[in-house]
């Protein structure tokens, strides 16, 4: 796996030694995702998605938001298979894809990437014009929506450095400047400005006006309007674990970007642990396909009720719920 093929497998030397141990202790973190973390997580995910969505009228904004990454979540559940059983993170991996679908891959997780991380950025913002202005118009879910729509249009706009990538690898022989934007570092350093540096910017920044409108009372605290105080528990949460989970990620993007090519890592002699860094940071960016929802499950109360609700409905079927009528309308009121 990796450049281990590059070593003579009898030789004893330490790079082929590290990067075998290196292969197996990744082989064993994949197998442990793949049985324990890609089940959990498209269960939690398909369950959030469906909670919500069939409880529109008592959604909130960070619902939405929530939603949207769960969805993000799904299209990872997707990708993360294919990868983690290919021999680029397991020894006893099941298939070998070809340039065309490592491509595919690549966009769906950007674009994923993209979503999960601006999601959280426009919840922080929205969260503090939620507490600062209770009743405006302005984070309301109707909004919201047409927001997450368009962090979907962003996202797939900002991927298309990787689809030209793409299209580049079929007429590259008949078309000379094709070849310039086959520059993958120029890509990832579009991933990391846009997909983390801003915001990371825009997280810092809400999060600076959120402690200070925490600091000043007002007579607004008591409106009944303002959200739950355990969403800002679990918006602070959702943002220190992605950033946590995706940080590493994008700080292998930086280095592969400044380096230039992985050989100007310090030589051959560092490119098993530069290998395996980076595999493992993709590994923990996967990870946030579950770690999200299942938090959300853990800390938003209402989930609890709307699942609930969702359960009894289905036992309903066709018949009349006379309490799913009155729950509505005390939502509603």
């Amino acid at each position: 796996m990796w450049l281990c093929a590059a070593y003579n497998e009898t030789d004893s030397s330490v790079d082929f030694r590290l990067c075998q141990d290196f292969g197996l202790i990744l082989s064993v973190f994949s197998l442990v995702y793949l049985l324990v973390c890609f089940p959990l997580g498209l269960c939690y995910n398909v369950l959030l998605v469906v909670v919500n969505l069939s409880n529109k009228v008592s959604m909130t904004m960070p619902d939405v938001y929530f939603v949207n990454m769960a969805i993000a979540g799904l299209v990872l559940n997707l990708v993360a298979p294919a990868e983690l059983l290919s021999s680029t993170f397991t020894r006893w991996h099941a298939w070998e894809y070809n340039n065309e679908v490592y491509i595919t891959m690549l966009i769906l997780f950007n674009i994923s990437s993209l979503v999960i991380m601006y999601s959280t950025t426009l919840l922080s913002l929205d969260y503090y014009i939620e507490r600062a202005l209770p009743r405006t118009y302005m984070s309301s879910v109707y909004n919201t929506k047409h927001v997450c729509g368009f962090i979907w249009g962003g996202a797939v706009l900002t991927s298309f450095s990787s689809l030209l990538f793409y299209v580049c690898n079929h007429i590259s022989t008949k078309m000379v400047e094709c070849s310039k934007m086959q520059n993958k570092e120029a890509a990832d350093a579009i991933m990391m400005f846009i997909g983390y540096v801003v915001p990371a910017a825009a997280v810092l920044y809400a999060f600076v006006l959120i402690l200070r409108i925490r600091k000043e009372s007002t007579p607004l605290d008591q409106d009944s309007a303002r959200l739950d105080p355990s969403i800002h528990r679990l918006l602070l949460a959702s943002v220190c674990v992605q950033f946590v989970l995706w940080t590493p990620y994008y700080v292998t993007l930086l280095v592969h970007t400044a380096a230039g090519v992985p050989g100007y890592i310090g030589g051959a002699h560092y490119l098993p642990t530069y290998y395996f860094l980076r595999c493992l940071s993709k590994l923990l960016a996967f990870s946030s396909s579950f770690a999200m929802p299942l938090m959300y499950r853990q800390m938003n109360k209402n989930f609890s009720s709307k699942l609930q609700r969702l359960l009894r409905r289905l036992h309903c079927r066709d018949r009349s719920c006379p309490h799913e009528r009155s729950t509505v309308q005390q939502v509603v009121t």
